[in-house]
């Protein structure tokens, strides 16, 4: 059905082709995965299966691509259209119409479906993805979450014989994510549509695929083959599979359930333990071992005179005289928009050098709690009261990008901050290795721009660092360094709040975790206790080990060491 024949792809300006030696056959009726780390052309491979490469990104595309018998060299997107179905990382940028129901039926009305065809399609489409209570939603407000479940959606119901999807759960909740994999699986098995996508979140997806097509490295030729064929050489693979690694379990897991049937003996390692070591530990023990025995340091010295910034996302919001001991308090917290009532009486103290996580379904409340904290939206009831300066990075980096190079914008951020020049820049160079100062912001993949939005926020030193989603198109390394990055500013000090559907984050660093439903606070406690006791929200780890209460595997290692 797809077809790569010794392909490259070299941008304009480029002095290397991005990919290159690509030649891999994606079969009718399979699900094929395309993995490897950040930046090795995972996008530019998809786009050039529906045309968008080069025909829209500029470029020479050497070798052959063919859809469905169709060399997309000499089609164009728009006569592709009724062959390939594609959904980037950017689910705003598909949306044409305004509501949920229209965006659903716009790609049918394209191709001249009958009126009755499209409307069975749209109610099966609804009722597949969940969006049946969001029908007659204006787009505009619904959570990323929702958005992405959306563009997927509008994608299937001309349906095509071809789905590209570019990261198809980074905004969705666990449970919301399992649905729409679902949802896939099907599409390959009963209607023998043919699905090539990208996800960095490989413990999502990964037992789902038929064949894994691994880009090692910018320029490397492909590996293709089974799962656990390629996921025993990937440089990049999901807990399931780094635990089995440590374990040395042969053949590799790629399933929590095949994990848990080889783990008694781990288990029974982990149970015999040192336990002078553990009792030595003592209050931490609900914590992840990998923080346990970090305490919360001495709040940071104050940051001095606020800058005020061009873009209201870019600037810290500081109270005149800080009136709570803490980072953070929220008390009987509600919020209205829209006639929705997104949060309803909560309350939360964050305090200085805690990590929280917040966590809960897609339009749980999660984004209006940290835009709330920040100032962009207004309480309808209730109090927010901040201890210091605050900093949000929301879920689209658009809203803080606006330079034309990534030198432009660490310049800029630098002279907001009132920051020693190159600040911003070392920020970037630990968490974005090998960018060039001259690339333009929209030249990097999502999870780029969501590092670079975030090193602009981080240069401004804020004591409390709200982060919407903060792993969104990030690899397992890319996501490592920003681990420890965030742990190293909680040690000096600073408090962060983030909301994610990362569970794997979650686990890696957070001391509480935090639980919204309908926009209530329905768990808060320490990471173990709460995620532990979540089948949606708990590690692979966790699920693994169960009833002990393990969440990373740095810490099974940590203890077999």
């Amino acid at each position: 059905m797809i077809r790569f024949e010794n392909v490259s792809v070299t941008y304009d300006g480029a002095t290397e082709p991005t990919v290159q030696g690509v030649d891999f056959e994606v079969p009718e009726s399979e699900l094929v995965l395309l993995v490897g780390p950040s930046g090795v052309g995972k996008s530019t491979v998809l786009g050039a299966v529906s045309g968008l490469v080069p025909h829209f990104t500029g470029g020479t595309l050497r070798g052959r691509v063919t859809v469905a018998g169709r060399d997309t060299r000499t089609h164009k997107p728009r006569e592709l259209a009724d062959v390939v179905g594609t959904v980037g990382q950017d689910p705003l940028s598909h949306f044409v119409t305004d509501t949920v129901e229209d965006e659903l039926a716009y790609g049918m009305e394209s191709l001249g479906l009958a009126p009755d065809v499209m409307r069975r399609r749209v109610e099966e489409t609804l009722d597949l993805l969940g969006l049946t209570d969001l029908r007659d939603r204006p787009i505009s407000t619904l959570s990323g979450g929702q958005q992405q479940r959306v563009a997927i959606g509008s994608v299937l119901t001309p349906h095509p014989k071809v789905l590209i999807l570019d990261e198809p759960t980074s905004a969705l909740d666990p449970a919301a994510a399992e649905e729409v994999l679902a949802v896939l699986q099907r599409l390959v098995h009963d209607l023998g549509t043919t699905v090539l996508l990208a996800e960095h979140r490989l413990e999502r997806v990964i037992h789902y695929a038929d064949q894994v097509v691994l880009l090692p490295s910018p320029g490397e030729a492909p590996v293709l083959g089974t799962p656990a064929e390629v996921m025993a050489v990937s440089p990049v693979y999901p807990p399931v599979v780094a635990l089995g690694r440590l374990a040395g379990w042969s053949p590799l897991p790629l399933t929590i359930r095949d994990a848990r049937r080889k783990a008694a003996e781990l288990r029974h390692q982990l149970e015999a333990r040192d336990e002078i070591a553990l009792k030595g530990r003592g209050e931490l023990r609900d914590q992840p071992r990998t923080t346990r025995t970090r305490q919360h340091a001495t709040p940071p010295e104050p940051l001095g005179e606020e800058t005020t910034n061009r873009r209201w996302f870019r600037r810290r919001r500081t109270p005149t005289t800080p009136t709570t001991p803490h980072a953070a308090e929220v008390r009987a917290l509600a919020v209205t928009r829209d006639h929705v009532q997104a949060l309803r009486h909560v309350d939360l103290t964050v305090t200085h050098g805690e990590t929280i996580a917040v966590m809960g379904r897609n339009g749980a409340g999660k984004s209006t709690l940290l835009n709330t904290l920040v100032g962009l939206t207004k309480p309808s009831a209730g109090s927010v009261t901040l201890g210091g300066t605050v900093g949000l990075v929301p879920q689209e980096p658009r809203d803080l990008l606006y330079a034309d190079t990534v030198a432009a914008e660490c310049t800029t951020a630098d002279a907001d901050a009132g920051a020693a020049p190159g600040t911003c820049r070392t920020l970037v160079s630990e968490l974005l290795p090998d960018i060039p100062d001259d690339t333009h912001p929209r030249d990097l993949s999502e999870g780029q721009r969501l590092t670079l939005a975030l090193a602009i926020v981080l240069t401004a030193r804020p004591r409390l660092l709200l982060l919407d989603e903060p792993t969104r198109g990030l690899d397992y390394a890319a996501k490592a360094r920003l681990v420890t990055l965030l742990r190293g500013l909680t040690a000096k000090g600073h408090s962060i709040v983030l909301a994610t559907h990362d569970v794997e984050l979650a686990a890696e660093l957070a001391h509480r975790v935090v639980l919204l439903a309908d926009g209530e606070v329905i768990a808060d406690g320490p990471a173990a206790d709460v995620v532990v006791a979540s089948p949606s929200f708990a590690p692979q780890v966790a699920k693994i080990l169960a009833p002990q209460k393990w969440l990373t595997v740095a810490e099974v290692r940590e203890a077999l060491t």
